[in-house]
Parts: structure tokens; sequence; C-alpha cells
């Protein structure tokens, strides 16, 4: 017995003794993260060695809007929002409505009765109470009392006036006007924390379609762990990390002016995937990815009708065994044919498809096996092994079938100046990490069939061996030029998915892009979408297309070099995009930096 109490009374100690270390140690913890001391002044406060101001909203406007809060929710600066919104009971909301619109019919009857013309002071107040009356009454809305408090920090005295200023700016470009909580900046600060408490109140009726358009009252955040870093968050300075493959699709397209930055995102966006073990091809019409190719230890295939790599049209992969994909290869093929031939009617088109197969059953391809027999051992003979036709022989299988017109359309391919572009077997594989293919050399005409050719080849490879692969077509717009192009682009873009690729098209042209079928089609297939800089001409049609707010077409109009709105699925984010001090010499093309 005695020593059971003996066991408690020190329980008791260890316990006070516990408590005791405890609560010194958050004493010592409170001491470490509060301020120093707290001075109060009529429009400010000094915390420590910040200065801190409480102001509110005090004016609205007349009519509310989705996203009328957009600008201070996105202000860039030290700023904390707090709301306030309490529930208005009907039956004491009615009396005090049914006094003011008495009091608002008096007043108009007085300067009627005067003679004074009635301005809009007095007539849109009446008008809104009236209708609001009625809307209570039947139910259609409730009344709240809501307050917006706003709280900004700063180092000094003059960094708090500007901010201060430019927040008024800002606010008042949308009939919001606010005042500082003078001589009660302890209230006003009170009613900022997070406590639930308003102190200040500083109240404004509003009914609950207004109150509702001020949500989500957060600014929007995009970060994936598994992603690449695209750049900084406008909004809040937070990380934007995308991974364009965990998405719906893993395709994206980029819309910009020129100058606007968009094949410096990309190569940014390029060295960044290549770091994630991502293969990387790239269609460059420009020859702004040499640089990039030389960086990384890329292969850089240069394709001209002088130069020694060659890409068949006529190649396909050897594990193309299901009818559909057979279909889909000599659809694209046929498209290919009548951008070469300045486009097929119908009925060229059937000839074309016909004449294709007949070409592939002379090399011995699409001809069903047959039955094995047993062959006697012979030495010194080599296995036959198939091999693909070339254009030529497609343009005599045509000559054969009595298609002197449509024969003579490819014969500057086969016999002509262009002989050695397009007529020649394939010599180059896609056996590296990052590959660019150079076309700036070809004349333009002959640019369009070469992007066809060159997204074929990659896509017939790709089917061969699946992986994380992105095919970049830059100056993308050349494809939407003539229907055969955007048809065959649009549906690679369709297909990719399946093949574990991500198909980027840029263009600097998004007015006419998406004023095409075949264009709307690409960007709703593409669930990256990079947006930069816009001119009055184009951004009604992307921000039509793309459902974009007041505040992201502003954006847009107004963005410098560099940044960006990116929208991934639904999220909707600007952003900054920013290279490394180590990979800015990698991807600049700037003749400044290049030739200084």
């Amino acid at each position: 017995m005695i020593n059971l109490l003996n066991n408690k009374t020190q329980k008791k100690k260890n316990l006070k003794k516990e408590y005791f270390e405890f609560s010194f140690g958050l004493q010592d913890q409170v001491d470490l993260i509060s301020y120093s001391g707290l001075q109060e002044s009529a429009n400010y406060l000094q915390m420590g060695d910040k200065f801190v101001r409480t102001l509110f909203i005090s004016g609205y406007p007349y009519v509310a809007s989705t996203g009328w809060l957009n600008m201070l929710v996105n202000f860039n600066h030290n700023i904390d929002i707090s709301y306030h919104i309490e529930q208005v009971d009907p039956l004491s909301a009615l009396p005090k409505l049914n006094r003011k619109i008495t009091e608002l019919e008096s007043t108009k009857r007085n300067m009627l009765r005067q003679g004074k013309v009635l301005g809009s002071e007095i007539t849109d107040p009446l008008d809104s109470a009236i209708s609001l009356k009625d809307k209570i009454q039947r139910g259609q809305e409730k009344l709240f009392q809501l307050s917006i408090y706003m709280t900004i920090t700063e180092d000094s005295l003059i960094e708090l006036n500007k901010t201060t200023s430019l927040l008024e700016t800002v606010m008042s470009t949308r009939l919001f006007y606010i005042k500082s909580s003078s001589f009660q900046q302890l209230e006003g600060l009170q009613s900022v924390l997070p406590r639930g408490q308003n102190v200040l109140s500083q109240k404004r009726n509003l009914d609950s379609s207004s109150a509702a358009l001020t949500f989500p009252f957060v600014s929007s955040e995009l970060v994936q762990e598994s992603g690449i870093l695209y750049g900084i968050n406008r909004s809040n300075n937070s990380l934007v990390i995308v991974d364009r493959f965990f998405l719906n699709n893993a395709n994206s397209i980029v819309f910009a002016q020129s100058g606007s930055g968009k094949s410096y995102t990309e190569k940014v966006e390029i060295l960044r995937q290549l770091m994630q073990g991502t293969k990387v091809i790239v269609i460059d019409p420009e020859r702004e990815y040499k640089q990039l190719a030389n960086s990384v230890n890329g292969t850089y295939i240069k394709l001209s009708a002088k130069s020694k790599e060659k890409i068949n049209p006529f190649d396909f992969t050897t594990n193309l065994n299901a009818e559909t994909d057979l279909s889909e290869h000599i659809q694209d093929l046929t498209e290919i044919i009548s951008l070469m031939a300045g486009g097929l009617s119908a009925e060229e088109k059937a000839v074309t498809d016909k004449a294709i197969l007949q070409t592939y059953k002379t090399f011995g391809w699409l001809m069903k096996p047959k039955p094995k027999k047993k062959k006697k051992e012979t030495r010194g003979r080599k296995p036959k092994t198939k091999t693909y036709p070339i254009l030529k022989d497609f343009y005599k299988t045509l000559k054969r079938m009595g298609q002197k017109r449509l024969s003579s359309k490819l014969e500057k391919f086969v016999k002509g100046s262009l002989s050695f572009v397009f007529d020649s077997r394939t010599n180059i594989e896609l056996d590296n990490r990052l590959i660019i293919f150079d076309i700036k050399d070809l004349d333009e005409s002959l640019r369009q069939i070469m992007m066809l050719v060159i997204a074929n080849f990659v896509e017939s490879r790709v089917k061969e061996d699946p992986q994380k692969r992105i095919l970049v077509v830059d100056e993308g717009w050349i494809l939407l030029q003539h229907e055969e192009s955007a048809r065959f682009i649009a549906g690679l873009t369709r297909r990719a998915r399946k093949y574990y690729l991500g198909v980027t098209i840029i263009s600097q042209v998004a007015n006419d892009f998406l004023s095409q079928d075949y264009g709307r089609a690409i960007a709703s297939q593409s669930s990256l979408r990079i947006l930069m800089r816009q001119d009055t001409t184009t951004i009604k049609k992307v921000a039509s297309e793309f459902n974009l707010s007041e505040y992201e077409q502003h954006f847009l109009l107004t963005c410098d070099k560099g940044e960006a709105l990116i929208i991934a699925d639904q999220n909707h984010v600007a952003v900054k995009v920013v290279a490394s001090e180590k990979e800015h010499p990698l991807i600049t093309t700037d003749p400044k930096e290049i030739y200084v």
C-alpha cells in the first residue's frame, strides 16, 4: 500500500515536470515567432520592423459580373484578404427594404413636384430595391451582409503608401472604392486574422447572386509532382509544374505572336523533358533548334534536295498486322501523294488507294502467307528480305494502270528536279534522345509535304516501338494551308495517345488556325494549351475558343515576352517562363547574346 502511494506521488511529480518543460518550450517558440513591439498610428500599425495597414471596400459597382474581384485576388503584393459573410433574416430584411423604398419614392415625388430632373442616383437604387424585394418574397434571392478587408504589409512606410496607392488605382478601375480604417487599425487587423470576428463591422448588403460571383476566392495553382517546371506563377510566385502525360492526352498547342518567346518556351520544355527521360523529335522549318541539338549531343538532320539523309514515304512499321493500322497508313500515304499532285478528286483518290495496294503487293507485302513447304537446304544463299517500294515504283504502277494524267502530276518528283527529295530509301533512324529535322533549305512549296513525310515516318516508328516521346511541329500553321495536310495532322493528334506520343503544334497565326475545322479539332485534342502574347485581331477568337475571362484576355494583350497563360485540362494559370543560368546559353537565339 505504501509503495503504491509512493508510485502515484512520483507519477504526479513527473507529470508536473513534463508540463513545466512543455510550457517553457512553448513559451520559447511563441517568443521566437512574435513581433518585438506594436505601435499604433492613425492609418497604420508598426509591428516590429514591419508596417501594416488595413483597408476595407466602401463602394461597390452597380452591376456585378463574373470574376469581378479577380484583380484583388491577383494583386501581386504582400496582402492578406478577409471575407465576412452573414445571412440576413428575410423577416427583418423586408421591413428595412420597404422603408428604403418609401424614402426613395418620396424623394422622387418631391423632385418631380419641384420640376427637377431625376438622376441615376435615385432611379437605380429604387429599381434595385423593388426588384430585390420581389425576389426575396418569392424565395429567388437571399440577402447577405458582406465585409471585405485587406491588410498590406511592407518593410517601410514609403513602400506601404506606394502599395496602398497602387491597390486603390487597381480597384477603382472596376468601380470599387477602398478606405483605410482610420483610428481603427487594431480593429481592422483583428478582423483580418483567421478568428472569424468582424470587429471593424464595415458591412454592405448584397443579394445571393452578387455574393456568389465573388467565389472561388483563391488564386490558381498548378503543381503535379511527376511533371516538369514550366515557370513561376504570376499570381502567387509558386512553381508551375505540369506532367503533360498525366493529363487526358499528352498533346499541346502553343499560340503566340512573333517575338513573344514561343520557341524559347518550347526549348525550355524540351530540355526538361529530356531530363525526365522523354525522347523528343522536332520538325524545324526555321533552323531555330540547331544550337539546342549541338548542346545536348542530339541528332541534327538536314533534309533538302542536296542532303544525303532521306526518308521514304512508303516505309511503314514491320509490326503492322491489324487491318485498322493498315488502313490508317494507306490513308496517310494518300494524303501525302495528294499534296504532291496538287490535290486529287474523289475518283483519283480511289485510284491512288488501289495503286498503293498493288505497289506493296508487287514487293511481297500485304500478301496472305502461303503454307510452308519443306525446302532443300541450300548452301551459300541468304534468305530473301522484303524491301519497301519507293515513289518511282508507285509511279510505274500508275503507268501500268493507264493513269497517265495522275502519273504526270508526280513526274517531277520521280524524273524531274525534285527526284532526289522523296524518291529514295530511308537511311536514318530515331535512335537518339533528341532528333531535329531541319527543313529550312527546302522551297516553301515543299515544306508542307516534307512535314507530312516526317510526321508519317515518326508515327510509323512510334507504332513499332511505343515509348515516351514528344513530336514538336514548329510553324504548324503551314500544315493547315491545304485540306490534306490539315486532315493528316488532326488524325495524328487523335491517334498519338495510343502510342505514348505527345504532339506539340506551335503557331503564330492563332486566328487562322482556330478559324478552320481541323484547327479547332487539333486544339480540342490538346489537353495542354500555352497561350502567349496576342493582339486585338486574334484575342476574340482565342478567348471564345478557350473560354477566357476578361482578366485573362487583358493579360494576353499586355503580357511581357516569356509570359504565358497555361491551360492544363481545366486549370488556368498565368506563368513567367524562366530558364536557369546554365539552360539559357543552350537555347537562346538572340543575336545580341550570340554574336557579342
